[in-house]
């Protein structure tokens, strides 16, 4: 069913398991995952062979003037372009990232899906949706951001009188849930830290929210303006995530509306038909498929 999300999948290194990322993106349009970091480091590469897995990241990974920015830096590209070789039935190598402007990730050439990234400390997270626009953050759950300047930087006045109706005992986990759904909703619009986040809010439903890995999904989180009344239209979808104790990841996900690509192997991207009617097919135009000759 698509919409939904989850479940949040492990990915422990480059072997996978894949099979579960692509079925669930075969089954709901979007996946997600998380990895340690040091389970995604290279052993004993040599230099060379770092520069080719990187690609064109290799630039930006030696303009990084410390080791564990590196180090950060080469696991979750790795990550990012694994994830994307098994849903485009690529090699990892043959996937070109590229960055838009404010740093947003995307796969050069290649419209069929829309990824996003983030990382803190040593975890991963990786989104992947063919259904539109994708945005992921990942935060430590005991992060203190409640009764700090947060609350007033990034909360709407709705969000704040749910906070007080939390309790104190609940007020940090209910922030940091609420950051990371900020940041994961202003990375998939492309804006980032841009983005007031005074500007909307979020309606929170824990009595409907599943536990597990799973909770969070569609129907239980929704966007609201900052008195606390609905956004009209039902193109996005959200969900938060426990990662054991220590993180909570968070994910938003916009149905364009211009429908689903189901088959996203880059071998079929330009198919037959396609290039009949690039190239001047018999069928469409009466004549032969111009030869590699001709003009």
């Amino acid at each position: 069913m698509t919409g939904r999300i989850g479940p949040l999948l492990p990915v422990a290194g480059p072997a996978g398991p894949w099979d579960r990322v692509c079925d669930q993106l075969d089954r709901t349009g979007s996946t997600l995952m998380y990895a340690p970091m040091p389970s995604w480091l290279p052993q004993d590469d040599s230099e060379a062979e770092l520069r080719r897995r990187l690609g064109r990241d290799w630039r930006r990974y030696e303009q990084l003037p410390q080791d564990r920015m590196r180090r950060r830096f080469v696991a979750s590209r790795l990550l990012l372009r694994h994830a994307a070789a098994a849903v485009l039935g690529t090699a990892p190598d043959l996937v070109d990232l590229s960055y838009l402007p404010g740093g947003r990730p995307y796969v050069r050439g290649c419209d069929q899906i829309d990824i996003s990234l983030s990382h803190t400390e040593e975890m991963m997270v990786v989104g992947i949706t063919r259904q539109g626009r994708i945005g992921v953050d990942v935060e430590r759950a005991d992060r203190q951001l409640a009764r700090t300047g947060s609350e007033a930087q990034a909360c709407t006045p709705y969000e704040r009188e749910r906070l007080d109706a939390a309790g104190e005992e609940r007020r940090n986990d209910l922030m940091v849930r609420l950051w990371t759904l900020k940041e994961a909703y202003s990375k998939a619009l492309g804006q980032g830290l841009k983005f007031r986040f005074t500007g909307f809010g979020f309606s929170i439903d824990d009595a409907g929210e599943a536990e597990g890995p799973a909770g969070g999904g569609d129907g239980e989180i929704r966007l609201v303006r900052p008195d606390g009344s609905p956004v009209p239209g039902g193109e996005w979808h959200f969900g938060t995530f426990p990662v054991g104790e220590r993180y909570v990841v968070s994910v938003a996900v916009c149905d364009t509306g211009f429908g689903e690509v189901t088959d996203l192997s880059v071998g079929t991207t330009l198919d037959d038909g396609l290039l009949d009617t690039l190239l001047g097919a018999p069928g469409a135009f009466g004549m032969p498929r111009p030869g590699p000759g001709a003009a």
